[in-house]
């Protein structure tokens, strides 16, 4: 899926490198060049993400007419051990020195939010997850690796376990990473504000789209499980197809409709008793009976609809759905049936900084000393 563009360009290169390298190039130039390897490696576990990088090392070869070899270590969305080398690139040192900055770019946040999303998708495989990072990103090009991510992390979860996955992106630009052609998504909270009720807010959505699945927030009053099951009876040919569902993304500074703690407890206490019976962090009681979109409150509003007649309207699960939170879910079961996320994006960056290393010059091993599980394993 090579992107024609390539940011930065050819000509845009020597602005955005470190400019040590630039002077090392020089350098080179006026002493004579050498062909090199370099080793690619990250310092934590990672799931491996390499087509962006891969994709504009060789456009930027193309575009300067020289020959790259890049050797992957891994295949794509396979996971690697923190140190083991991911790739080797191996070409002229006065073409490939610059290009350090921008590959190491593409390759570390990536992988990293490649492995968050996968852990995702391995704890709550039967839901289905649509990736709404795009607002937590620093500009399209950061958008586009980790929606590339989110996708290579649910493929490798749907092949080991089965997931579901993500199913799509709530931008039309990064849908093409999970085979879709549009966007998906809900409704903001600024429409309920501005229809004046969720019902409302549905009615015009049914009219505006007909012949669509809806989904609808239902937070905006505090009003969850009464906005919920109004929308229901409002339109209940759709919620007996299931194709209505609620969106539940309550904020952390209260409780959903009709919940406290002390009924938050006894929520799980039906439902899901060994959750709340073990050893638990205060974030993993946060998650399971705290205020927000916790455990409980998914499990209260699946039972309000089962009760009211509305088994097969879908309970759509948002904000702060990071790896640990998706964890706590899974040990809780709840009833989720879409999560919708941006929280796989990594949370710590220092995590997410790639390193290379030129570990054979002239066809010779050699690297800085410490590094040498860099280098090429031999033949005995």
């Amino acid at each position: 899926m090579a992107d024609v563009t390539l940011r930065p360009s050819e000509a845009d290169v020597a602005r955005q490198v470190d400019r040590y390298f630039l002077r090392t190039k020089e350098t080179v130039r006026r002493f004579g060049d050498k062909q090199v390897t370099y080793a690619i490696f990250m310092r934590r576990p990672v799931v491996f993400c390499p087509r962006l990088a891969v994709d504009w090392l060789t456009g930027i070869a193309a575009a300067r007419g020289v020959p790259v070899k890049i050797e992957l270590r891994h295949q794509e969305g396979e996971w690697v051990g923190a140190g083991e080398p991911l790739m080797y690139v191996t070409g002229s040192l006065f073409n490939l020195v610059d290009l350090e900055t921008t590959y190491l770019q593409k390759i570390g946040p990536a992988c990293v939010a490649a492995y968050n999303a996968y852990t995702m998708c391995v704890d709550l495989p039967k839901a289905a997850f649509l990736a709404m990072d795009a607002r937590h990103c620093a500009g399209s090009e950061m958008a586009e690796m980790m929606a590339y991510a989110a996708s290579v992390g649910s493929a490798a979860a749907q092949r080991e376990v089965g997931a579901v996955g993500f199913i799509g992106s709530s931008t039309d630009d990064a849908s093409r990473f999970f085979g879709q052609a549009t966007g998906r998504g809900t409704m903001p909270h600024a429409f309920i504000g501005y229809a004046g009720s969720t019902v409302r807010a549905a009615e015009m959505m049914v009219e505006a789209f007909p012949g669509e699945d809806i989904t609808v927030l239902v937070d905006y009053y505090g009003t969850e499980i009464t906005d919920s099951l109004a929308v229901c009876r409002r339109f209940p040919d759709l919620a007996a197809s299931g194709r209505i569902g609620v969106r539940l993304d309550t904020h952390g500074g209260r409780y959903m409709e009709g919940l406290d703690m002390a009924s938050s407890y006894a929520v799980l206490e039906r439902h899901a008793p060994l959750a709340i019976r073990g050893y638990r962090t205060d974030t993993e009681l946060r998650h399971l009976v705290g205020t927000g979109v916790s455990a409980a409150a998914i499990w209260r509003m699946r039972r309000a609809l089962d009760e009211a007649g509305f088994p097969k309207t879908r309970i759509v699960a948002s904000s702060g759905f990071t790896p640990a939170k998706c964890k706590t879910m899974a040990v809780a079961n709840v009833p989720i049936d879409v999560v919708g996320t941006g929280s796989y994006l990594p949370e710590v960056w220092t995590e997410t900084y790639a390193t290379s290393d030129i570990v054979e010059y002239d066809g010779r091993p050699s690297v800085k000393v410490g590094r040498e599980f860099l280098l090429r394993k031999r033949e005995a």
